[in-house]
């Protein structure tokens, strides 16, 4: 059992690694997509809109199915499907037809991300600890690695649609060999059981244990839209970051598109590390303060990417900004999968979804922003965001942070 659990733990690392860089393999090719297409950045911000949408959709449609099918099946289906549409928006030679690539890559993307992060909550569940800001910290790593490769492939002269398609190819053949590893789905029904309270008042016929079923429900939907909100403020930032950290270089300080590719790879970087501490910090201090720190961290950082006016103040506050988001997205998405583990992708998806309201938000925002200010001004309003949502971190306090599980392994959150 222990076996099989850690090839679990394994397979979910994998395809974090998988769905972190396929976009990011997307998000370093966009100034090439911008100059190709000819198009400026407030049209740019208005077509990531719809990538943005389509992971909306597609999330929508995975999180339910994850819990009638299993992970075992959706995973693997939207991996590949992910894979196979990377390089639609490399092919794109305009806007029509890029806005029809990021449509469909999209949907496929948050299709991948809601089923696997409702996997990687019974993973965590059956582990009895925090491990969810690790499975993150490797979505991170294959950012990091989609901006090292693009760099690399664009001073060798290798051509985006060559890029793209080459990395599609490498990740579908990656998210097939890991399905037998997957926890299936006969293996998740029993970590539910402890939370399935609604049933036991329902079949028992007691009035006053139904109704306490349903303010229990009532209680817990409440709570979930409460982190959906957290989360679409947090992806906002995250959103922002991918899409405009590379332009941010290149159009006001000046940078070579190779070396502007490095700053979303800071930033991916920062995420990477903080995530690989954040388990441990959950475990030792809680996830509110892992949020409220994080928070105000983040608006320090991306406070000095936009008045600072040296290369290396971009870089630190792109690194600082990346830091600080590490641990939000992994707390929040475990809370709402912990809040029913038996609807975790449905609920997983209600955050995840309104996250990605966020993400498609921020894109567009910070280029409807530019034509009344300067872009690296526009990021101010990422200050303001970072702050709210540390003020707004004690919904965390609702319910028992994923510490404790650890003296009672198996029952869950």
């Amino acid at each position: 059992m222990e076996r099989s659990l850690l090839g679990a733990r394994v397979a979910t690392y994998v395809y974090f690694v998988l769905c972190g860089t396929l976009m990011g393999a997307w998000v370093v090719h966009i100034p090439a997509a911008e100059e190709r297409v000819g198009i400026s950045h407030a049209t740019l911000g208005g077509l990531l809109v719809l990538l943005g949408l389509g992971a909306f959709a597609g999330m929508q449609v995975a999180g339910p199915l994850t819990d009638r099918l299993g992970a075992r099946v959706v995973v693997p289906a939207t991996a590949v499907l992910c894979g196979a549409s990377l390089v639609l928006p490399g092919l794109a030679g305009g806007p029509w037809s890029l806005a029809g690539a990021l449509l469909v890559f999209g949907a496929c993307n948050g299709a991948l991300d809601v089923s696997m992060n409702a996997h990687a909550v019974h993973v965590e569940k059956a582990y009895g600890r925090p491990v969810m800001s690790g499975f993150h910290a490797t979505f991170s790593v294959g950012g990091v690695l989609a901006a090292l490769v693009a760099a690399g492939a664009t001073s060798a002269g290798v051509g985006p649609v060559a890029m793209m398609a080459a990395i599609g190819g490498v990740s579908v053949v990656i998210a097939l060999a890991s399905v037998p590893a997957l926890m299936p789905a006969a293996s998740v029904a029993p970590a539910d059981e402890g939370s399935g309270d609604d049933e036991k008042f329902d079949a028992s016929g007691d009035a006053t244990g139904a109704s306490r079923a349903s303010a229990v429900r009532r209680g817990t939907t409440r709570r979930v839209w409460l982190l959906a909100v957290l989360a679409l403020m947090v992806m906002l930032c995250e959103g922002a970051a991918n899409d405009w950290s590379a332009l941010h270089l290149r159009d006001v300080l000046g940078a070579s598109t190779s070396t502007a590719a490095f700053a979303y790879g800071t930033f991916a970087a920062a995420m990477t590390t903080g995530r690989l501490l954040a388990d441990r910090l959950v475990a030792r201090f809680g996830s509110m303060a892992v949020l409220r720190h994080g928070a105000a961290t983040a608006a320090a950082g991306i406070t000095l990417v936009a008045l600072g006016p040296w290369m290396w103040a971009a870089f630190a506050g792109w690194a600082l900004f990346g830091l600080g988001l590490a641990g939000a997205v992994p707390q929040l998405l475990s809370a709402a999968g912990h809040a029913d583990p038996a609807a975790a992708g449905a609920n997983v998806s209600r955050v995840a979804g309104l996250g990605y309201v966020g993400m498609l938000a921020g894109p567009a925002v910070i280029g409807w922003l530019t034509h009344l200010v300067d872009l690296n001004h526009a990021f101010v309003l990422l200050t303001l965001l970072c702050v709210t949502t540390a003020v707004g971190a004690g919904v965390l306090r609702a319910e028992p942070d994923p510490a404790p599980c650890g003296e009672t392994a198996g029952v869950g959150h």
